[in-house]
């Protein structure tokens, strides 16, 4: 009897192998289709493919691989607690089936470091700080490993560049958790080995470019301070903004932290608004901001529209301190009260402009309606409309401490904007003997333009010195923001 039934063990586990060694990366036309549709934002699209995909070619690892970024994109923008709890399960499960893939495959490694790196993602959303830096850490040794098994597989670089690139910027009171956690590399190293994927014409890396291009965009902007150029170069590839929503989302948001905030406008309007594409509340967040900087009368139609949608925590308490002031300049002071309470009682502080929201609400101060005018105008564009509001004053037209540095700050930012540079030096001087002793980020943020300044004159001595004042100065709103910023300028410069 033992030998039928030693037998009939020997067939199962056989089969069982068999069915492991037949697990692939098939990239066909379905699946070549769905991940576009993903990254394009038709998410539904993506999911009715890799569902017929799934009972085609049960072996086929791609499309669980492509579910992956479907529940990414779902859950990194639309913040949905009851959506994590539904899709969280099939994380390991995915990261366990890419595991069966073949050895002499380079997707094998590669899918395992996405999803990663994805997940990664979600957890800086859901204030999960720390499972994140170790599945950014994991998923940088996967990509690592991979380019060493296969370093002609360029889609790898997509994936180590920008993290080389973050990892030098990394502030200090973070730099034990980058070295323990072994993320490496300077700007210089993560921009190459970005570029080299970038400017291939392999297969392989274009059917990743317009993912690799969304990282190309945001690293330049951000860690490279080239906003120019990284818009210049969403109009020379001639991105689709109209029919990519993850375009649409990277332009319009990019152009309004360039204060830019009428392309802003004219892009989301100009979206594909087919039924195909991923509801997400955050094109009311874009409009509404858009708008409040041009003090639009349907402001609070979009931001209030966003925050009855919106099922997150990030940027929501940012969000009704917008409202507050939007009602504040419209003269309603019942509605501007109430919107300072839910910052206090709505939303979370993960992010620096939550935390800066929380610490206004909480002060019991007004904003000085001519200051906040002129500072809603500067971040939307409309910088000669707001320099108007405040030819002719001085520090001595404001009441207290507080608004005479703020004064001297804006006025620095707007002759900055408008490139006359050495008023914008003068004025930012001036904000740091003013405020340098004061939590409000003011001075720190004027020590990063007079650096950013320099940096662009060319004068690298001048930038490192400014760069280092902004870094010393501790206790203050966006500190670690503003020092990620002047590591990144100091490793620009060559520090």
């Amino acid at each position: 009897m033992r030998i039928p039934i030693l037998l009939t063990a020997f067939l199962l586990l056989s089969t069982s192998g068999l069915l492991l060694s037949q697990a692939h990366f098939d990239f066909n036309t379905t699946c070549k289709q769905a991940y576009q549709d993903a990254i394009c934002l038709k998410l539904n699209n993506a999911q009715r493919a890799t569902t017929a995909e799934k009972l085609r070619d049960p072996n086929n690892l791609v499309p669980h691989f492509i579910d992956n970024y479907i529940d990414f994109f779902t859950l990194f923008l639309n913040e949905d607690p009851a959506e994590l709890k539904l899709r969280a399960p099939a994380k390991e499960k995915r990261l366990t089936l890419m595991a069966t893939g073949p050895d002499s495959s380079p997707f094998t490694l590669f899918t395992q470091a996405i999803i990663k790196l994805q997940w990664a993602a979600v957890d800086v959303k859901f204030g999960n700080r720390w499972s994140s830096g170790w599945a950014f850490r994991d998923a940088f040794k996967l990509a690592k490993k991979n380019q060493n098994l296969f370093p002609s597989f360029l889609p790898n670089c997509m994936i180590t560049g920008p993290l080389q690139m973050a990892a030098s910027t990394i502030p200090k009171n973070y730099k034990w958790l980058s070295s323990m956690m072994g993320i490496k590399g300077t700007m210089q190293q993560g921009q190459q080995t970005l570029n080299r994927f970038l400017n291939s014409r392999d297969p392989w890396a274009l059917l990743f470019m317009n993912e690799g291009i969304f990282y190309q965009c945001y690293t330049q902007f951000y860690l490279l301070n080239q906003p120019n150029e990284a818009l210049e170069f969403i109009r020379t590839r001639q991105l689709d903004l109209v029919n990519n929503h993850l375009f649409t989302y990277m332009a319009a948001n990019l152009y309004l932290n360039n204060k830019q905030s009428g392309l802003t406008e004219a892009i989301v309007q100009a979206r594909n608004k087919s039924p195909e594409y991923m509801i997400t509340p955050l094109w009311d967040f874009e409009l509404g901001y858009a708008k409040l900087y041009r003090q639009a009368p349907e402001t609070s139609e979009y931001l209030e529209r966003f925050l009855a949608h919106f099922k997150g925590k990030f940027y929501v308490k940012e969000v009704n301190l917008k409202l507050a002031w939007f009602y504040l300049l419209q003269g309603n002071r019942a509605a501007y009260r109430k919107y300072i309470e839910k910052v206090k009682n709505t939303g979370a502080t993960e992010s620096d402009a939550d935390k800066r929201a929380l610490k206004e609400a909480k002060s019991g101060r007004e904003p000085n309606p001519i200051l906040l005018k002129a500072r809603l105008l500067n971040d939307g564009g409309y910088h000669q409309r707001a320099l108007a509001l405040l030819v002719g004053k001085s520090n001595t037209d404001f009441s207290d401490d507080a608004e005479r540095l703020e004064f001297t700050y804006r006025v620095a930012r707007i002759y900055d904007d408008l490139n006359r540079d050495d008023d914008a030096i003068k004025a930012y001087q001036a904000t740091i003997v003013i405020g340098r002793n004061r939590t409000d980020y003011y001075a720190a943020r004027a020590a990063l333009q007079i650096a950013m300044i320099y940096e662009k004159r060319g004068n690298c001595i001048k930038a490192t010195e400014f760069y280092n004042i902004c870094i010393d100065m501790e206790g203050h709103d966006y500190e670690d923001s503003l020092e990620q910023k002047s590591k990144a300028g100091i490793v620009r410069c060559g520090g």
